[in-house]
């Protein structure tokens, strides 16, 4: 016990000048890319996509633009310096003399360690690794998880603040609010509580403005994917709303609205949120829309939103013969990911299990390197509603009431209980 003491003693509160010393050769960690890696799935592993000071670094200190592409088994440096650890001290070693900070650093090796992303602990090896923005992101690495004031909120509540949570859920008065995205029919949304309202969901409808998607042509009127994602998206959107959830629709068309026809007109003038064109070139599209949610992600971290959610909803495009039932992708290398893709899943089957005995459901959960599941930084998950080319599929695509089911078990699977 003493022993333990006195070397977290000799770590942490050694009184050092803030300079780095002379003798000390600083270099930054080189990370290989994996099949699959993108620059935000990229730093995600080593713990570094919250903070935008080191995204911005990775694409400096290694000549890229942000459209780039990382190429599988290429050297890239990642924002991580190699300090030679002195043996005293971590503030005396990187010359700092904030407590916390070096608390942090302590606390980060270790994860890595303890994740087998660095294979030796720094007190043995003698290396310190010292991520960017604890050096010169004074104000997003404050706001780091692993600070105690954040780890401290993880604690069960005292009665006296469950007291307090009761009574605002007795004094919340259910109230509503207007959406003129929604249209004329449902833009009256009422909120019934404020159960999400700690939560932030970025819905993306695959596809919109010049590129439908894909499509079927054998009724009046062509249909088209995009048309049926974003359908159900303002669905789930206003369910959401419902319960105080914050919602950031990213692909809008503001003429649409909610719509209970069968046949739903193809058209182009979808934009992005802020009235931005959707590009004819893919890469842009999904680097556009990557980088919106991301913002909004830190905009919303920074306010102190930790549940952020984003749900990409698509229609597929089989063979003609092959009956699809709802699946999910998620990205392999995020737990949280997998998890609400499993989530979902689970909720699918049973409300299948209830509602269609006999039919049986066969919707299954897949990891896939997609670009959008790599690089937002939020948990994501990728919905296919259908196969579009399937007559039988179609009636979950043509039937609002079936719509609206959908919409339905999808906010019952990405809502925390």
């Amino acid at each position: 016990m003493f022993s333990s003491l006195y070397i977290l003693a000799n770590l942490l509160f050694v009184l050092v000048s803030p300079s780095v010393p002379a003798n000390n050769t600083v270099n930054l960690y080189e990370v290989k890319a994996k099949s699959g890696d993108g620059v935000f799935s990229l730093l995600r592993r080593y713990k570094l996509a919250d903070y935008p000071c080191n995204i911005t670094q990775f694409y400096k200190v290694n000549n890229l633009s942000s459209a780039s592409y990382l190429k599988e088994g290429v050297s890239y440096k990642i924002p991580v310096y190699i300090y030679n650890y002195n043996g005293i001290s971590i503030r005396s070693t990187i010359g700092i003399d904030n407590w916390e900070k070096a608390i942090r650093i302590k606390e980060y090796n270790e994860n890595l360690h303890s994740e087998k992303l660095r294979q030796t602990n720094f007190l043995d090896s003698k290396l310190l690794w010292v991520p960017h923005h604890e050096l010169h992101c004074a104000d997003e690495a404050s706001a780091s998880p692993t600070t105690r004031a954040e780890s401290s909120t993880s604690k069960s509540k005292s009665e006296s603040t469950a007291k307090e949570e009761t009574k605002e859920k007795v004094a919340f008065k259910k109230s509503s609010k207007s959406v003129d995205l929604f249209g004329d029919t449902y833009k009256e949304v009422k909120v019934v509580d404020e159960s999400l309202k700690d939560q932030v969901f970025y819905l993306v409808s695959g596809h919109g403005g010049p590129d439908p998607g894909t499509s079927y042509q054998g009724y009046s009127s062509r249909i088209c994917e995009d048309e049926y994602a974003y359908d159900v998206v303002l669905r789930v959107a206003r369910n959401l709303m419902q319960h105080g959830a914050k919602v950031e629709i990213i692909v809008q068309d503001k003429n649409d609205g909610i719509r209970d026809d069968r046949i739903l007109i193809c058209d182009h003038d979808e934009k992005y949120q802020g009235n931005k064109k959707i590009s004819r070139i893919q890469l842009t599209r999904l680097a556009d829309r990557t980088k919106i949610i991301n913002d909004l992600y830190y905009a919303y971290k920074k306010k102190g939103f930790k549940n952020q959610k984003a749900i990409m909803i698509h229609v597929d495009s089989q063979s003609k013969s092959k009956r699809q039932d709802v699946y999910f992708y998620h990205y392999k290398n995020s737990k949280s990911s997998a998890s609400l893709a499993k989530k979902l899943q689970a909720t699918f089957k049973a409300k299948y299990d209830k509602y269609q005995k006999n039919r049986g459901y066969k919707g299954f959960v897949k990891d896939r390197g997609l670009y959008m599941l790599r690089n937002t930084l939020p948990s994501a998950v990728y919905i296919e509603l259908a196969n579009i080319k399937n007559k039988d599929d179609h009636q979950r695509l043509l039937r609002q009431e079936n719509r609206q089911a959908l919409a339905n078990w999808i906010f019952e699977g990405v809502i925390e209980k």
